[in-house]
């Protein structure tokens, strides 16, 4: 197989992975920024719910719900985040032509794109769920299988937008990167982060639950309060997200080829 081209190489994919951790590994300041803004969020909301459960019944009954869903909404946010902040730091040094003009494949790339996606946010988030458990005795790893089944379906959700906006910002020049810092606040209201979907007029909740992460708070919050563990939720979540992930990675590819086109490889910049 010596010349023959090899279409995948974990080789390609391990050395990709080491570059990213490196250039993380030499800075401070982008493993504090890891860790700060989760925590800020989950002390910030953890001392709210702990305020409003000593004067309101309902909380007082939900528990956790609250902390959940903060912690929940970070595996999501930080998951893009981890993705798309990855690519821009190929294009902030002017690499992704010589990335993409070298035997590194575009499914290599986006799969070391997608690892460190996780490394980043392994190293914002445990730190975090442990803090949960010290300031407000809610242990997020005591929701066993279901948490693999919420992460899993997180994730996915996050990847399939980190991959649109990559596009979107190798198309379209580092003028578009705010979409990376962004886009997810777009989709705060209709996942119903913080509160059920009931809440949402009628025409607004069939457009919700177009929407992953809404089956994955909607999981959680019955988990933490009826103590029932929604399979079927999060069957439909992962059946959304397969299409939602195909149809990104279709977009990706195109926005790549766009961007040969184009020339946007070589003068990616403002």
């Amino acid at each position: 197989m010596s010349g023959a081209a090899v279409l995948f190489s974990p080789r390609r994919v391990g050395a990709m992975v080491l570059r990213y951790w490196y250039l993380l590994r030499s800075s401070w300041p982008r493993l504090l920024e890891l860790v700060y803004w989760p925590a800020v969020q989950l002390l910030t909301w953890g001392f709210i719910q702990l305020y409003v459960a000593d004067n309101a019944t309902f909380f007082a009954r939900a528990g956790g719900a609250f902390i959940g869903a903060v912690l929940l909404w970070d595996i999501l946010m930080r998951g893009q985040l981890g993705f798309s902040v990855s690519f821009l730091e190929e294009m902030w040094a002017r690499n992704m032509g010589n990335l993409l003009m070298s035997p590194l494949t575009t499914a290599e790339f986006v799969a070391s794109l997608m690892i460190m996606s996780i490394v980043r946010l392994a190293i914002g988030m445990v730190p975090v769920s442990v803090m949960a458990i010290f300031f407000f005795d809610f242990n997020i790893y005591a929701m066993g299988f279901a948490l693999a089944a919420f992460f899993a379906n997180l994730i996915l959700t996050s990847w399939s937008v980190g991959l649109v906006v990559s596009g979107l910002v190798l198309r379209n020049g580092l003028g578009a990167e705010g979409l990376a810092w962004t886009i997810m606040f777009l989709f705060m209201p209709l996942a119903c982060v913080y509160y059920p979907v009931a809440v949402l007029p009628d025409w607004l909740q069939h457009v919700a639950w177009l929407l992953p992460p809404t089956y994955v708070f909607e999981g959680m919050r019955t988990l933490v309060i009826d103590h029932v563990f929604r399979a079927d939720l999060m069957a439909r979540a992962l059946l959304v997200n397969a299409v939602l992930f195909a149809a990104a990675a279709w977009a990706f590819s195109r926005l790549v080829e766009s961007a040969r086109d184009q020339g946007s490889l070589i003068s990616a910049g403002e």
